[in-house]
C-alpha cells in the first residue's frame, strides 16, 4: 500500500505563484507595445536587429552552458530572450548584423555566463554589451535612421536626435539651438514626426514604454521605487538647470528624450543587479538619475543612462550592505 510521507526540507516552506519564468515572460509581454511601435516606425531594420539579437543571445547561452560549462542549458526561463530584446532595443535600426553578434556574445559570455549565469551577474548583461559596442563602434552606434524607411536596412537615411541638439546647445552656449527640438506634445505622441532620427529602436514611443510600466506594476513584476526615483531626480535636476540657464532643455523634453524611460523601466529594475530593499532602491534610483544628468550635460556622449546604470550596478552590493532588510523576529532598537 502506497503511503504519503512527510518530506523534510530546508526553509522557506511558504510558496507563492511567483517564479523566474513567470516574471521573465511578464517583462517580455510588457516590451511588446514598444516592439510593435518600433516595427511600425522602422520596419525591416527593427525586425532584423531585434530578431538577430534575440537569436544570437539564446544561441550563445545554449552553447556556453552546454559546451563550456557542461551543464543543462536554461533557455526556457526567458532570461536570454530578455537580454536579446533589450540589447536589440538599445541599438540603431541599421546596425550591422556582425556587430549585433559581437554584442550578443559580450552580453551573454562576459556579462552573464562568466559570472555563473542567471542570478550571479553583477552587471546588467544588455547594458554591458551596449556600452562595449558604444565604445568599440561609436559611429555605427550613433547613426540614427529616420522613420518611414520600412524596407531600408543598412542604406537607411540618418538624422540628428533631440539629445544631440541638447548637447549642441550646451557646447555652443546658444539657447536658440533648442528651438530645433520638437515640442513636448510631439515628443510624447509623435516622436519622429519632425524628421529626427529617434535614437535606438526602443526609444520611439513614450506611450508604449509607459504602457509597459503600467503592466509590470499591475502584475507586481516590479515596484515603483526605481523608475519613479530616477524620473523624479532627472526631472527636478533638469528643471533647476533650465531655470538657472536656458541653454539647458525643458525638463519634459529631457524626460522624453533618449533612452531614459527604456532604462528606468526595463533595465535599472533588473532583479539581480538592483538593491533588495525599498530604501536601497530609492538611493539607487536617485543616484542613477543624478549621474544621467551629469553625463548627458557634461560628458562626451549625449546619452548617459546606460553608463549611469552600469556604475550603480557596481554599487548595489554596497547599498545592500548599508541598507539591510530587517531580520525576521528582530526587535527594533
Amino acid at each position: 500500500m502506497k503511503m504519503n510521507k512527510l518530506i523534510v526540507s530546508l526553509s522557506p516552506h511558504a510558496h507563492g505563484t511567483d517564479s523566474v519564468e513567470r516574471n521573465m515572460y511578464g517583462v517580455i509581454i510588457a516590451l511588446l507595445p514598444t516592439l510593435l511601435v518600433s516595427f511600425c516606425y522602422f520596419g525591416l531594420g527593427s525586425l532584423v536587429v531585434c530578431a538577430t539579437s534575440v537569436a544570437a543571445c539564446m544561441f550563445f547561452e545554449w552553447a556556453i552552458a552546454k559546451y563550456l560549462m557542461h551543464r543543462q542549458p536554461t533557455l526556457a526561463d526567458g532570461s536570454a530572450m530578455i537580454t536579446g530584446l533589450l540589447l536589440g532595443l538599445n541599438l540603431p535600426s541599421n546596425f550591422p548584423v556582425w556587430m549585433i553578434l559581437v554584442g550578443a556574445l559580450v552580453a551573454i559570455g562576459i556579462g552573464k555566463m562568466s559570472f555563473g549565469g542567471l542570478g550571479c551577474n553583477p552587471f546588467n548583461p544588455a547594458i554591458v554589451a551596449r556600452c562595449f559596442l558604444l565604445v568599440s563602434f561609436p559611429v555605427a552606434m550613433t547613426s540614427w535612421p529616420k522613420a518611414g524607411q520600412w524596407l531600408s536596412y543598412t542604406d537607411a537615411t540618418t538624422g540628428a536626435t533631440p539629445l544631440s541638439v541638447m548637447q549642441a546647445a550646451i557646447k555652443s552656449g546658444d539657447a536658440s539651438v533648442l528651438s530645433q527640438l520638437p515640442s513636448s506634445v510631439n515628443m510624447l505622441l509623435e516622436p519622429l514626426s519632425t524628421g529626427y532620427g529617434a535614437g535606438s529602436i526602443g526609444e520611439v514611443s513614450v506611450v508604449a514604454l509607459l504602457v509597459g510600466l503600467a503592466y509590470m506594476l499591475w502584475r507586481r513584476i516590479i515596484t515603483w521605487h526605481i523608475p519613479v526615483s530616477i524620473l523624479l531626480t532627472v526631472g527636478i535636476l533638469s528643471a533647476l538647470l533650465h531655470w538657472a540657464n536656458p541653454i539647458y532643455a525643458h525638463p519634459l523634453q529631457v524626460l522624453m528624450s533618449g533612452g531614459l524611460l527604456l532604462g528606468a523601466i526595463f533595465m535599472a529594475t533588473d532583479y539581480v543587479t538592483s538593491p533588495m530593499t525599498r530604501r536601497g532602491q530609492l538611493i539607487y534610483g536617485v543616484a542613477i538619475g543624478a549621474l544621467t544628468i551629469i553625463i548627458r550635460n557634461w560628458g562626451s556622449f549625449p546619452e548617459g543612462m546606460s553608463f549611469a546604470i552600469l556604475i550603480m550596478n557596481a554599487f548595489t552590493p554596497l547599498i545592500n550592505f548599508y541598507v539591510k532588510p530587517k531580520r525576521f523576529g528582530e526587535v527594533a532598537k
